[in-house]
């Protein structure tokens, strides 16, 4: 026996026979091992379902910023229907006109695509939306490669029914379903207020901004009719047209190579000239919300893993308690391993592996808790949910390193025993 703990040759061995007297010990005591991975296991159960649900969260939001266009600029105008705060605004500024439009274009260098927007909610429609009444965007053609809109189904209006105010459609997704069903959408009628609409085509799907957190207004893309900009001005009535601006949104789309800030910082000031400072416009870049982003997505990974890294830590503390406990129990094994030649090493290394052990099941049961709770948060609250094989490594990785971390010190004092005195041990 004593040849098993100094020849070179049989260290693997060695180390093979402590690791089967570690899972020996914790089959022996199955529910104090239970118990003592608890920590571990909701430690990592918990990183792993929290970096999942922001990574979903957080990869909705840049996709629909990437959505919006990298490449894109984009101005929204902040309208009010409160006569009050109406009357207030107009005395000193215009609203957003087909003026600034101009101007921009005008000023503004390497636009390769641009369309103002006129946009509204209809009071009436037929045939009658079995879901939320869908939102009239009036655009140019060139809107297209600017909102990388996709067409489904038939086509898109041309610049010739833009200029004379073709009375012609395209149905969003959404929209679509809602009209029609799952019937044929393409040749069917569609009365806005009192103006029957020829659709000629159905948008594929858009990602929607379900808040107004990345600086767009909160509405759902795909439940929109899109129609010529002329269309929209000159046949088509909006409710509270008294308290419109004249267009309330400008789509710009840069040339590659182009700065973005740089141009929206134009923008502004040509805005700010016309308008006379007034807050009554705002101008998002895509680009820099997406970096701000991205920014943001670290920020929120760290203190995720840091707060679940509490519960890691409270798992280490239980483990290092129940291998101190273990010692008491189990100083005479010590004592006679001592006596038969064990090394202070193989002993460190003994109960190092029962910890690892502790750790890696621990981490393992964990990791699969993780799984499958963000799977169930994802199915009944609508969430989406994203797990990586990073947050996975994450969360591995430091329940062993707590593991080891934590089984040193009882370790190296089961080590440091007295072998006559453990022997002695009752």
């Amino acid at each position: 026996m004593k040849a098993l703990f100094h020849d070179p040759k049989s260290e693997l061995g060695t180390w093979l026979q402590d690791l089967q007297l570690g899972l020996d010990n914790l089959r022996v005591h199955k529910l104090r091992s239970m118990l003592t991975m608890l920590g571990m296991i909701f430690g990592v159960a918990a990183v792993v379902a929290m970096l999942s649900i922001g990574a979903g969260a957080q990869q909705q939001v840049m996709a629909f910023i990437e959505q919006l266009g990298v490449r894109n600029v984009i101005v929204e105008a902040r309208e009010t229907i409160d006569p009050q705060a109406f009357q207030k605004v107009r005395a000193a500024s215009p609203g957003l006109t087909f003026q600034d439009f101009r101007v921009i274009r005008a000023t503004l260098e390497g636009v390769s695509a641009a369309t103002p927007r006129k946009r509204f909610a209809p009071s009436k429609m037929l045939p009658k939306p079995q879901r939320d009444m869908p939102t009239v965007y009036g655009v140019t053609p060139s809107y297209i490669p600017i909102g990388n809109l996709r067409i489904a189904s038939g086509r898109f209006f041309d610049e010739g029914e833009n200029e004379r105010a073709a009375p012609v459609a395209v149905l969003g997704e959404g929209a679509k379903a809602g009209l029609f069903g799952p019937e044929e959408a393409i040749g069917q009628y569609v009365k806005v207020n009192e103006q029957w609409l020829h659709v000629i085509g159905v948008a594929g799907p858009q990602l929607s901004a379900h808040s107004e957190a990345v600086g767009v207004p909160e509405q759902d893309r795909n439940n929109l009719i899109y129609v010529p900009l002329s269309t929209a001005m000159l046949r088509l009535e909006d409710n509270y047209s008294q308290f419109r601006d004249e267009i309330d949104g400008i789509y710009l789309q840069l040339e590659p190579g182009m700065d973005s800030v740089a141009s929206a910082e134009v923008i502004r000031g040509v805005l700010n000239a016309s308008h006379r400072n007034t807050p009554d416009f705002s101008v998002i870049v895509p680009a820099a919300l997406l970096a701000e982003q991205r920014r943001t997505q670290g920020v929120f990974e760290v203190v995720m893993v840091a707060l679940a890294s509490i519960s890691l830590l409270v798992g280490g503390i239980g483990i290092m308690n129940i291998m101190l406990a273990s010692i008491l129990e189990r100083t005479r094994e010590i004592g006679v391993r001592r006596a038969l030649g064990a090394r202070r090493r193989d002993i460190v290394r003994q109960f190092l592996i029962e910890t690892v052990l502790i750790s890696f099941v621990g981490g393992t049961i964990g990791v699969i808790a993780g799984v499958g709770i963000s799977r169930i948060i994802g199915l009944f609250a609508g969430w989406s949910t994203i797990v990586t094989a990073s947050s996975i490594l994450l969360a591995f990785l430091v329940s062993v390193s707590i593991g080891l971390i934590f089984g040193l010190y009882p370790a190296r004092r089961a080590a440091g025993l007295d072998p006559i005195e453990a022997l002695r041990y009752e």
